[in-house]
């Protein structure tokens, strides 16, 4: 009776374990990307910058649909990280390349240009989703 009470708990340690490496990752994800940003994304939203806002939220959800996808597809918990860090590369670069294309992108977030802020955050989730599709080989 006492093994059955408990056995949906049985996984409790192993969630718990995932879901710490996935806040690590997505912690590390949030300071790199605001650190590779010239404007401060967090003033900016606590200013009403619906831009920065639309922007770094698209920015997180393209983070973390690869790291939701490394969390189930990986064998171990050393998998699930380098397949979390290869994400966390992947959708760093994604700013980095967006900011090359699109000219003064920072600055016309900043400014509050929503047409900027939508594509940065389309073109986010859009690579996330790329991404995460590419983990499950």
């Amino acid at each position: 009776m006492v093994e059955t009470t408990f056995y949906p708990l049985a996984g409790f340690v192993s969630f718990f374990v995932y879901f710490v490496v996935a806040i690590v990752l997505f912690g590390v994800f949030v300071r790199l990307y605001t650190w590779l940003t010239p404007h401060d994304e967090m003033e900016l939203v606590l200013d009403n910058n619906t831009a920065a806002a639309v922007a770094l939220s698209g920015a997180l959800i393209g983070f973390a649909l690869p790291l939701a996808g490394a969390i189930t597809y990986s064998q171990t918990l050393l998998d699930c990280a380098i397949w979390g860090a290869i994400a966390l590369v992947m959708q760093t670069l994604t700013f980095v390349v967006l900011r090359v294309a699109l000219p003064r992108l920072p600055e016309r977030i900043v400014r509050g240009d929503m047409a900027a802020a939508v594509l940065t955050a389309g073109v986010s989730i859009a690579i996330g989703l790329l991404n995460a599709a590419s983990m499950t080989y």
